[in-house]
């Protein structure tokens, strides 16, 4: 497997003020990689420092094997970016914005840069100081693409669009992901990041404290069950070994499985139920785990 992002105990200090520590990551060839954290947490910090636009407190890290402070000029002309500040220049169409930024670049295929423009649904001849946030966004997103990048790289990419082009998008990056390309997203919507990305790592108080495919997080972290009884039941008889983070809410008991499922299920057969569920953990529910102290 080819790895494309490999961090070692990256390292950003802002002094008193919180920026990452000890960052270890790795994105392999073709993976759709979800960066996973709150506001503050340190991922804008790890891009901006994969991206050389600000430089490590101690660490390294590479992209395609090459040193992502040495080699940044190298690295950018095989990249595309999307800021998680999207800041376009308000007097230019999004056609001569695109445009311009290909030269820079080295080339631009308006043909290409039409293509996504018709998957997003955005006219191209308008001056960018008259779209809409979800349109800026829309332009940002096309000129990361329209290079062929070998590595897509963003920062909260479906910021400020509906929740219909927000799937459109996913379907973009999955296509992009099958056509060889690897994509790195930080999210909030975490439900997106579970349709999409193979592998994810949370980042909490700037550091990593979950890096897996997603299945095997899902399969590690259990299942919920949510039950309801015909008679009055008190969430400490599931003080049970493999169960955790039980509550009661409008007469329903919620609790965590991350052992074997047998003895829960004993104990609630011993009582008379009303209704039972149980399903697996969505990525949601891992990430509110991490974030609430249950890890």
């Amino acid at each position: 497997m080819e790895t494309i992002i490999q961090t070692t105990n990256l390292t950003k200090s802002y002094g008193r003020n919180r920026g990452i520590e000890n960052v270890n990551i790795t994105v392999n060839k073709g993976d759709i990689f979800g960066f996973l954290g709150p506001n503050g947490a340190g991922k804008s910090t790890t891009i901006r420092t994969l991206l050389d636009f600000i430089r490590p407190s101690s660490g390294s890290a590479t992209i395609f094997g090459l040193d992502c402070q040495k080699d940044a000029v190298a690295i950018k002309k095989r990249i595309g970016y999307v800021p998680g500040d999207v800041n376009l220049y308000g007097f230019m169409t999004g056609e001569k914005f695109l445009a311009y930024f290909g030269r820079v670049r080295g080339k631009y295929d308006a043909v290409t840069a039409k293509k996504y423009a018709d998957r997003f649904d955005i006219h191209l001849d308008r001056k960018l100081k008259e779209y809409s946030r979800g349109n800026r966004q829309k332009v940002a997103l096309i000129q990361a693409f329209i290079n062929d990048p070998e590595l897509i790289i963003m920062d909260e990419p479906t910021s400020g669009l509906d929740p219909l082009m927000q799937q459109v998008v996913m379907d973009v990056l999955m296509e992009e992901a099958a056509g060889g390309k690897t994509i790195f997203m930080s999210s909030h919507v975490l439900s997106e990041v579970e349709k999409a990305c193979n592998r994810v790592a949370i980042i909490k108080e700037g550091g990593i404290v979950a890096q897996e495919k997603v299945e095997d997080l899902q399969k590690k972290s259990g299942r919920i069950i949510e039950v309801k009884f015909n008679e009055p039941i008190e969430p400490a008889i599931f003080n049970i070994e493999g169960i955790s983070n039980v509550a009661k809410h409008n007469g329903t008991i919620h609790m965590t499985v991350s052992g074997k499922i047998g003895g829960v299920l004993k104990e609630i057969a011993s009582h008379d139920v009303a209704d039972i569920t149980v399903h697996k953990m969505s990525l949601e529910d891992i990430f509110m785990q991490y974030y609430s102290g249950g890890k």
